[in-house]
């Protein structure tokens, strides 16, 4: 648990409201990398992200490259947790922290039986909307000049796509522990094919249902794009590759309730999606391809490194086939499209 008397001392140097009320920390969620706990204090309500007291260093930085993100977002139409204040002085908390206003709203995570809330779970329309709005926040992310939001040290654009088979297939050499069916194939694949543009861009880096927030009640509303930490400026079309790479192919089909962990039934197809992508960011998405055969290729991989580290870990172990279906369908996809960019 935090220390809440430190906490709301630097809170009173900061000049944040809540001065002289009881501070309340109640721990939310966290894991190996971050924590998460909702701060009140006053009219202050906020959720504060920190690195648990056991995690590398380097997380540090992370928390901050974060700040810089959520930061930067204040100001545009990227639905988005207000940026409150960060904390650099290890002596408050033990780590670099920063603190954000506070989500109202519900996370396709906590889903029950993978039942959407109502009035999703029974009004299809609406459930369309939570697709369309999943999209539109990547899309809208797309748009944010970092130039101006001053990120240009945040991420290498220049040679992004060129870097992107070295870095990952060293990073798999360093965790290998068996040989992948598909990875050569999709990574030569990958190092003949360009996209047919590249506009450099903020990208979140590992954007699903599982890392966004929307408003209570229809229609659906995105409240906030959440859990930044491999967020960089890159290539924002990757965002896409990575939410369409599971896309069922007939979301009508009985079998799209349980292509994930989410209820993907009645949701809008994948050329509905991409096309309401195409006019919110104004970019096309003639290669997706391209993307979708790179996200599955370097998802397989980083999922592999969770997998080779599961010891007992049954959440971490069920990575194994899923890593297998996301290379063989890299491979697949490389050997039969269309794409030659």
């Amino acid at each position: 648990m935090i220390d809440t008397d430190r906490l709301a001392t630097f809170l009173d140097g900061a000049g944040l409201p809540g001065r002289g009320d009881p501070l309340v920390a109640r721990f939310v969620s966290g894991g190996s990398q971050n924590e998460i706990y909702e701060i009140r204090r006053g009219e202050l309500h906020g959720a504060l992200r920190i690195p648990p007291p056991r995690a590398p260093a380097q997380r540090d930085q992370g928390i901050l490259r974060e700040w810089r993100i959520v930061e930067a977002l204040d100001g545009t139409d990227v639905p988005h947790a207000r940026a409150v204040v960060a904390c650099t002085d290890t002596a408050v908390l033990g780590r670099t922290f920063y603190v954000m206003g506070f989500v109202d709203g519900w996370s396709p995570m906590s889903l029950e039986d993978h039942r959407w809330p109502a009035p999703f779970d029974t009004d299809f329309e609406a459930r369309r909307g939570l697709a369309l709005q999943l999209v539109e926040g990547i899309a809208l992310l797309s748009k944010v000049d970092w130039r101006a939001k001053g990120l240009q040290d945040v991420g290498r654009p220049d040679g992004f796509h060129e870097r992107q088979v070295d870095r990952w297939t060293s990073f798999l050499e360093r965790v290998k522990g068996r040989d992948l069916p598909g990875f050569d194939e999709a990574a030569t694949w990958l190092r003949a094919h360009k996209p047919l543009d590249y506009v450099p861009g903020l990208m979140h880096g590992d954007y699903q249902f599982a890392n966004v927030m929307y408003r209570h009640g229809a229609p659906a509303r995105l409240a906030a794009i959440v859990d930044w930490e491999m967020g960089t400026v890159g290539d924002p079309k990757l965002d896409l590759g990575w939410v369409v790479q599971s896309w069922p192919d007939d979301t009508r089909a009985p079998q799209a309730a349980h292509s994930g962990y989410v209820d993907m039934s009645a949701m809008p197809s994948r050329d509905e999606v991409l096309g309401h992508y195409a006019e919110v960011s104004g970019r096309q998405v003639d290669d997706i391809d391209y993307y979708v055969i790179l996200a599955k290729w370097k998802l397989a991989v980083v999922l592999e490194q969770g997998f080779q580290r599961a010891g007992d870990d049954e959440k971490l172990l069920a990575f194994g086939p899923v890593v297998l279906d996301l290379m063989g369908g890299a491979a697949e996809l490389a050997e039969t499209t269309d794409y030659r960019g």
